[in-house]
């Protein structure tokens, strides 16, 4: 089935828009709204993807940055030392990653730069107060969907089942990082 392109653009910020709208709901202090922020700019990445990718990841990378604040904001008092290794390894893992999985060598700059926002933003969820295995797990969920995005870039087959293993990973990892901090922020009244 395909859409006509304006249809096309809206369904695919629908999902992640919902999540923005319920984020704004909840919004009770500058921590729900900047969760409702960084759900706003994945919608609207989502949508730009499908009109330019670069604007579209810069919408993303906005969305990371506002997240990187939002988790530092909200750090968890003391970490154990699988916890902090798991942050330390993640970010120049998936940086190193990144850069490996264009074919064309000249948009791994560019890759690797917006791997280095999305992964200190899984690093810093994952170091953060809000529940681990929802929004820590969700960000590095949202991580593996766009490497596999990368990957589709000429290493491996742009198929149903990756193109599914992408949008799956990345909204199911939407949902848990919007759940994981609206709950926590709800359970402390804020």
């Amino acid at each position: 089935m395909t859409l006509p392109p304006a249809w096309d653009l809206a369904w695919k910020g629908t999902g992640v828009g919902l999540l923005a709208i319920y984020a704004a709901l909840q919004a009770r202090s500058l921590d729900g709204w900047l969760l409702t922020a960084v759900m706003a700019f994945g919608m609207l990445g989502d949508v730009l993807l499908g009109v330019n990718f670069i604007v579209g990841a810069l919408a993303f990378l906005a969305g990371h940055l506002v997240a990187i604040g939002l988790y530092l904001r909200n750090r968890r008092p003391a970490l154990t030392r699988s916890q902090l290794l798991l942050a330390v390894v993640l970010v120049p893992a998936a940086v190193a990653i990144a850069w490996l999985l264009p074919t064309d060598r000249a948009q791994a700059p560019g890759i690797a730069l917006y791997a280095t926002g999305l992964s200190v933003m899984a690093a810093c969820a994952w170091t953060s107060r809000f529940p681990r295995l929802w929004t820590g797990l969700g960000a590095v969920m949202f991580v593996v969907s766009d490497l596999l995005i990368f990957a589709r870039m000429g290493r491996i087959e742009p198929t149903f089942a990756v193109g599914l293993a992408v949008w799956g990973l990345y909204f199911a990892g939407q949902v848990m990082i919007c759940l994981g901090v609206s709950g926590r922020l709800a359970e402390d009244g804020r």
